[in-house]
């Protein structure tokens, strides 16, 4: 059992206000799969309220720091050392499908370096929280990355290119070298999520490229917190300005690395 410090009770409970608003309207989207109003506009305007909400409540409690979020952009605060870097809702596309699988993603960067976590599933109510030196939780449960060694035992997360995003033949390379020696690919679709149960021992890795730092933030220091390794495709330090990541314990991280290399 872990006791939430200042920062992560702000951060925890900006997250599961947001929530509210995006439980109440994802009831209502699986009631609109058969209506006519267009779900695309329902989903945007969920993410955005959502967002005001996450403005509001982390710039009350934290006055000045600045703001980075998917819906507005960056909004420059009068504390140039603090950032926090906001996802209101990842996993849109499962969202607007009523599949019950997306997250807020709520992470405080302090001079360039990302130094607490949440992300938050309001569907199954699982709160995945760190902070730098201090652990990995979900909700009051301590988070390990799971300790399988060989890629022909471990479940690895991805996302898959889609319409008008990202690089599709390079994917392909990526996954016939993968699929080959893995005891499985998973394709859930929110790399919040992904990351999240990679620091939860759910899943044994995690790659994805064409990603933003919104979708990212939170989960690097979920996973570096439960004893994992995070880089970019490449192995290189730059998460956020990569917009590739690869997240694994320290067995597999460099053998996913190199199947990655030999797809090139």
């Amino acid at each position: 059992m872990s006791t939430q410090s200042a920062l992560l009770k702000v951060m925890s409970d900006a997250a599961r206000k947001a929530a509210r608003g995006l439980n109440r309207d994802f009831g209502e989207l699986a009631e609109l799969q058969v209506a006519k109003k267009a779900p695309a506009d329902f989903v945007s305007a969920a993410d955005l309220k959502a967002e005001q909400v996450l403005f509001e409540a982390l710039s009350k409690a934290r006055p000045g720091y600045s703001f980075l979020g998917e819906e507005r952009g960056l909004i420059e605060g009068t504390d140039k050392t603090h950032t926090w870097i906001v996802d209101p809702l990842d996993g849109t596309t499962n969202f607007l499908h009523a599949i019950p699988h997306f997250a807020i993603n709520i992470a405080l960067e302090r001079e360039g370096a990302v130094v607490a976590a949440v992300t938050y599933n309001p569907i199954t109510n699982e709160l995945f929280w760190a902070e730098k030196g201090k652990g990995c939780f979900v909700n009051d449960h301590r988070l390990r990355v799971a300790a399988r060694q060989k890629l022909d035992e471990a479940v690895l997360a991805t996302g898959i290119p889609f319409l008008g995003h990202g690089q599709h033949a390079k994917f392909l390379k990526e996954l016939h070298q993968m699929t080959q020696r893995v005891a499985g690919v998973r394709r859930f679709g929110s790399a919040a999520l992904d990351l999240a149960w990679v620091a939860a021992g759910r899943f044994d890795g995690f790659w994805e490229r064409d990603l933003k730092p919104w979708d990212l933030a939170a989960g690097l220091l979920l996973v570096s917190e439960a004893g994992g390794k995070v880089t970019d495709a490449e192995g290189g330090d730059d998460v956020l300005k990569a917009g590739s990541v690869v997240a694994a314990n320290l067995d597999l991280h460099p053998q996913i690395l190199s199947r990655l290399t030999a797809a090139k």
